[in-house]
């Protein structure tokens, strides 16, 4: 779609200063409001099945009902948007949802910020310097801890009751540690299964310090208190008691070790010429 060039003539009538365009009263951030409007008012049209100004099936019972005005923050600052409503509440537009207090993709570069390891003072300090952003330390509170919860339920969700092949194994990935600051390799121990439908799902993380028959006896436990009743094959390291482990959660689970460990650990006992052949871990 290209705009004509007398629609922009008629739109920037009386634009003659930088701030009436892009200022906290100027015509962009009215056009965004505008727009946005014009957008919710097609999604409830779509919704209750006529025009505005007309009339409903007579079978019909709900109805426009008004707007409700609702303040947005964004890059441009305050946005008060009217918000078309019905009748019986059943409206939810995509557009803005309910519950949804900004529009500029924020939250994903908090998330962003405090995933590198960032404090609330920092990510404060970083949004106003680089996106010109002023937000409160309660938001980024409050950014980060939905972000948590979320973590903390796909942690605990429920999981299937059998799965036919169970991978656990460990992966060094570098971590930002949040005192020190300074990035560092941690071992992050996988449990992925595969459904009987041939999926693949990473059914939990792990960080520890110390990898052992214990710790992994808990993660064993762990996945019998989300649920999971069987494991057929567990694929596994060469890791000393790692089978007694897995069998105390499951005793009748086949384990069976990783043909790439397996591999590797006898290349310990052929020539160096041989060895090299094989990448390493």
């Amino acid at each position: 779609m290209t705009l004509s060039n007398d629609i922009l003539d008629q739109l920037l009538k009386g634009v003659d200063r930088p701030e009436d365009l892009l200022g906290e009263q100027g015509l962009m951030k009215e056009l965004k409001v505008r727009l946005m409007e014009r957008m919710l008012g097609a999604e409830l049209t779509e919704h209750l099945g006529y025009e505005p100004h007309g009339e409903p099936s007579s079978q019909q019972d709900n109805r426009r009902n008004g707007a409700t005005r609702k303040t947005l923050k964004g890059n441009d600052g305050a946005l008060p948007i009217d918000i078309p409503r019905d009748r019986d509440g059943s409206f939810e537009p995509e557009l803005i949802k309910k519950g949804q207090t900004r529009i500029d993709g924020m939250d994903d570069k908090i998330i962003g910020l405090y995933a590198a390891g960032l404090s609330t003072r920092d990510i404060r300090a970083h949004l106003e310097e680089v996106y010109g952003l002023r937000v409160s330390a309660d938001l980024i509170s409050r950014v980060t801890d939905a972000v948590l919860e979320e973590v903390s339920d796909w942690q605990n969700r429920a999981l299937e009751p059998v799965y036919p092949i169970v991978f656990l194994d460990a992966l060094r990935v570098k971590i930002r540690d949040a005192e020190s600051r300074q990035v560092k390799n941690k071992a992050v121990y996988v449990a992925l299964g595969v459904t009987p439908e041939g999926m693949r799902e990473v059914l939990g993380l792990w960080i520890a310090n110390h990898e052992g028959a214990k710790f992994w006896l808990s993660i064993m436990n762990t996945l019998k208190n989300r649920g999971v009743e069987d494991i057929l094959i567990a694929v596994v390291d060469g890791l000393k008691g790692f089978p007694d482990a897995i069998n105390a959660a499951f005793p009748d689970t086949i384990v069976q070790t990783c043909i790439v460990h397996l591999v590797r650990h006898s290349l310990n006992f052929a020539a160096g010429k041989t060895a090299r052949l094989w990448p390493k871990a």
